[in-house]
Parts: structure tokens; C-alpha cells; sequence
């Protein structure tokens, strides 16, 4: 199985103006990524969805719904001799990602790949059971029933579709991991029985772990990771608290944003 990965094309730095740059540092400045305006922009989900993958040296991880590739430069900033597959629908975001990539010195093991990954078509062209683990950071809200967002590129990467429900995420997710793979995703709280009932198995081989904005406060985000014909029934772990009462990073999720260290196994 090969360690690297390279991306599809070449990135000019002049792909956009400097001026539609919204540049951002990401585990205490080890990554620096330029995000075009009126893109979602990536922010502490991506680190935390990275940081719970996982991922060992010489394996392979997709994500669905790269973006500009926070999440996806994360892990291999943390993963030495890992290579990552990122799928990104818009043109821009993929772009930009690729380009993050190789500001970084990272572009030799991210291929970036601009598609629609819930195609049956795009199933076909990957193949089957081929990664050992991917990862998404799904639209948070359903298709109706709330305000859109003000760019459609950002609403495009918020809310589902018709044909791009969390049902349909998943189900790409699960058959682009072999046997005793992984998928991990990070989602609104409210959004958990939605996963739960997504996933094979009735649960099995499920674990989650909450993230606590502090202690005594309802969470707000939930990690959930699945081990593909995993038999060990649904566990929901006591996840990790970030804030401390004086709403400082505690020193675990410290460990995590700012000095690119994995989310502990016992969260989940």
C-alpha cells in the first residue's frame, strides 16, 4: 500500500487575488491556510475531526468535503508518512486546497480531488474498500427550515441537499473503507440520533464522544468514529471538556488545537 499521494494538477499562486485571501494559522502556526472569501471557512471543527482519526504512518485516509483542507493538512502535520485523499465538490475550495497543501510543504501526500463524492458515479471511479480510514465534516443542517446562509458557496457547505443527506454522507464514507476501517465525522449534538440511525449495524462498532464547551454546559458538537464490521456495542464516552471556568483552552484540548496532539482514545 503506498505511503504518498500527489495531487491531480498544479496550483499557480496567483489563483486568486491576494486580496480574497482570509489567511488563518492552525495548531499554533505549524499550518498557515489562505481561505477565499465567501467560502466556508474552517475553523476548530476541522483540527478536532483531524485529531480524532485514528491514523497510523503508512495509511490511507479520504475526507468528503475537503474544503480549503484544514482538517485534511492537520492530520498530516500529526501523522507523519500518512496520505490523505480529499473530495471537494466546489472548484474554489478544492483549489485553494490544493494550494494550501503545498504552501506547507504537505502537497506530496494530499491529492485533492474535485468531485460530487455522493455520485454513484464518483463510487465507481474511486473504487471500493480502498482507504483505511476517512473523516467529513458534514452540512450541519437540514435543506429547509432555517435562513440561509448569505453565500451560496457557504450554504452549499452547511446544509444538506435533497440528494445529500447525512444518510447518503455516510453511506460513501462506509464503502470507501476497507474491513476494520474507520469513518470519522464531528456534528452538531442535535444531529447524534440522525448518525446513530445512518451507520450499519444498529450501533455496533459505534463510539462518541461529546464536546463539552465546559464543564456543566450542554455540548454542542459530537465526534463520532465507526469501525467498519466492528461487533462492540454503541459507546458513548465522556468526551472532552475545551473550557475552563476562566474559558481558557484546559490543557487536554490545548494539546489538541494548539500543539496538534490526537484526541485521546478514552473520550470515546
Amino acid at each position: 500500500m503506498p505511503t504518498e499521494s500527489r495531487p491531480t494538477g498544479t496550483c499557480p499562486a496567483d489563483a486568486f487575488p491576494t486580496d480574497t485571501f482570509a489567511p488563518d494559522a492552525f495548531l499554533g502556526g505549524r499550518l498557515h491556510l489562505r481561505q477565499p472569501a465567501g467560502l466556508q471557512r474552517a475553523g476548530s471543527d476541522a483540527v478536532l475531526l483531524a485529531a480524532a482519526v485514528p491514523a497510523l504512518s503508512g495509511q490511507r485516509v479520504v475526507e468528503i468535503g475537503t474544503g480549503t483542507g484544514a482538517a485534511a493538512l492537520c492530520l498530516l502535520a500529526r501523522v507523519a508518512g500518512t496520505a490523505v485523499t480529499g473530495v471537494e465538490l466546489q472548484a474554489d475550495a478544492a483549489l485553494a486546497a490544493a494550494q494550501n497543501a503545498a504552501a506547507n510543504g504537505l502537497a506530496v501526500r494530499f491529492r485533492v480531488i474535485c468531485a460530487d463524492a455522493l455520485r454513484p458515479a464518483f463510487r465507481r471511479r474511486l473504487g471500493h474498500a480502498v482507504f483505511d480510514h476517512a473523516m467529513a465534516n458534514p452540512p450541519f443542517f437540514a435543506a429547509t427550515g432555517r435562513r440561509p446562509a448569505e453565500s451560496p458557496a457557504r450554504e452549499r457547505a452547511r446544509a444538506e441537499s435533497a440528494a445529500g443527506d447525512l444518510a447518503a454522507w455516510v453511506a460513501v464514507l462506509a464503502h470507501l473503507v476497507r474491513p476494520g476501517g474507520t469513518v470519522t465525522v464531528i456534528q452538531r449534538i442535535e444531529r447524534l440520533p440522525d448518525l446513530l440511525a445512518a451507520f450499519p449495524g444498529g450501533g455496533r462498532g459505534l463510539a462518541a464522544a461529546p464536546l463539552w464547551p465546559r464543564s456543566g454546559q450542554p455540548a454542542k458538537r459530537v465526534l463520532l468514529r465507526w469501525r467498519k464490521d466492528g461487533r462492540a456495542p454503541f459507546r458513548l464516552g465522556p468526551g472532552m471538556v475545551l473550557h475552563g471556568g476562566d474559558g481558557r483552552y484546559l490543557p487536554v484540548a490545548e494539546a489538541v488545537l494548539r500543539d496538534g496532539a490526537a484526541i485521546p482514545d478514552t473520550a470515546f
